[in-house]
């Protein structure tokens, strides 16, 4: 079994990517005229330690769940997502749409993350984060 990290640990992989599988049960998703789509969607989790994200929508398992009236929680089977390897996807270019990695570069003394185009990968808006307003001064100059 593998070790679990300690300390800080980093991902590129942020919540609220468009990822792309590229390897795994869902890369091997047929459409309607046999054609093989992997499956594109959105990371809703990211668990750094030990290196797995969930996507929407993807690696559907069904859990059987009992009642609990104390909590008012229903039981029954219910469909979720589960726990994929990091290794299994790979971040959307917002170029090309293509799959692409992903390196860390500091520009305008921000770090941001840059894709293998060169184009710079957006922080996905995930809790609703509002720009910075600048100081009165500043907006008049």
């Amino acid at each position: 079994m593998k070790a679990e990290r300690t300390g800080t640990v980093k991902s590129k992989i942020k919540r609220g990517d468009q990822v792309v599988f590229i390897a795994g049960k869902e890369y091997n998703r047929y459409d309607s005229a046999g054609k093989r789509q992997p499956f594109r969607g959105r990371v809703i989790a990211v668990d750094a330690r030990r290196g797995k994200v969930k996507v929407e929508g993807a690696m559907l398992v069904k859990r059987h769940r009992k009642p609990v009236p104390q909590l008012n929680q229903q039981g029954g089977i219910i469909e979720q997502e589960a726990w994929v390897d990091v290794s299994n996807i790979a971040v959307i270019d917002p170029e090309t749409g293509k799959p692409t990695r992903i390196k860390i570069e500091e520009r305008d003394g921000k770090r941001v993350r840059v894709a293998k185009s060169g184009k710079v990968i957006p922080e996905p808006n995930v809790f609703g984060k509002k720009e910075v307003k600048k100081d009165k001064e500043e907006e008049a100059e």
